[in-house]
């Protein structure tokens, strides 16, 4: 993201971390590749929600960021996406000092990060890697559903 990036005030960095804070979230999800060794790749995610009659916020931090994906969901809520190792490096960063709720999901997002930015190929033994750090991830979060791809699944998978 380096020169995209065009918050440099602090306030706009804590008012997105706030906001992030209150109806954001972090998750990491794996994508079937075949061309990839182990299958799969790590992607991380951040979103943001807002109901659609107050997406401005929204609107605003997709120009701060220079990136993203904002869509209309069928349930009246407005989300931006980020998607990208650099990208979404360069935003938990920049929030990092101003969170108060997520500060354990984004330290071990950047870890992640981190790990991938480091590897040529994701092996099994790098995905069993994230996807433990990703549980640990999940457990903080306030969803109520299941994984799929978990440790367990991927160590289960692996062992074949």
């Amino acid at each position: 993201m380096g020169s995209r990036t065009k918050i440099t005030a602090n306030n706009n960095w804590a008012y997105v971390a706030g906001f992030f804070d209150g109806d954001g979230s972090l998750m990491v999800q794996f994508k079937n590749r075949r061309e990839s060794v182990s299958g799969f790749r790590p992607m991380i995610t951040i979103c943001f929600y807002q109901d659609k009659r107050h997406s401005n916020p929204l609107k605003w931090f997709r120009k701060l960021f220079g990136i993203g994906y904002l869509s209309e969901r069928n349930d009246g809520m407005t989300e931006l996406r980020i998607n990208g190792y650099d990208s979404c490096e360069k935003i938990l960063k920049n929030m990092k000092p101003f969170i108060k709720f997520k500060k354990k999901q984004v330290e071990l997002a950047l870890k992640i990060i981190s790990k991938l930015k480091k590897v040529s190929n994701i092996t099994p033994k790098v995905i069993l890697e994230i996807a433990k750090i990703s549980d640990k991830i999940s457990q903080e979060n306030y969803s109520s559903k299941t994984r799929k791809y978990s440790y367990e699944y991927f160590e289960k998978l692996f062992k074949k």
